[in-house]
């Protein structure tokens, strides 16, 4: 018996119901560094490396992110040899994202203690805000003393407004220290 539904339809419906079933944050754990800290991303992470001057030192940091409904979801890492370093290291790191945040326009900022679970006390934990504009910013910086003596520096950002109002912290509650 003939289906009196014209094929061109059903295959247009089983694409939307499939589209549909694909959710836009698929979240997942993700391992940063080998430091042991445990990320939960949107989506699949993409990595790489650069070289970034904090103070007068050239320091290597490795990211980690990936792109979701309409927003950036990323972890930096750096590695200090000590708390010294790393006090220093991460006042530098905070000053340039400010400065990169004011080259952007007039942006209030607002910063305040964070708390991160297992996280040092020094340096300690810093949530940076820059609601207004087309790109807003949210980034926490927070560290961890490692066994061998380093310390572990990480700043984790999400750039732009997600789709969904708990992606954002989903992503900040989701990091989690050995």
């Amino acid at each position: 018996m003939p289906s009196s539904i014209p094929r061109p339809w059903l295959a247009l419906a089983a694409a939307a119901l499939l589209a549909a079933c694909s959710p836009t944050f698929n979240w997942r754990e993700v391992p940063i560094a080998e430091s042991g800290l445990v990320a939960l991303l949107p989506c699949k992470a993409d990595r790489a490396d650069r070289a970034l001057p904090l103070g007068a030192e050239s320091v290597r940091v490795d990211m980690t992110g990936c792109e979701a409904g309409g927003a950036t979801f990323a972890i930096a890492h750096a590695s200090a040899n000590g708390p010294a370093q790393a006090e220093a290291w991460l006042g530098a790191w905070r000053a340039a994202t400010r400065g990169q945040i004011a080259l952007q326009g007039d942006r209030p900022v607002l910063e305040r203690p964070a708390t991160v679970q297992r996280a040092t006390a020094t340096p300690a934990p810093l949530q940076l805000e820059a609601a207004q504009g087309a790109s807003p910013v949210q980034i926490l910086w927070f560290a961890q003393s490692q066994k061998d003596g380093t310390v572990a520096l990480y700043q984790a950002t999400v750039l732009g407004k997600p789709s969904s109002a708990e992606a954002s912290k989903t992503f900040f509650e989701g990091l989690r220290l050995p």
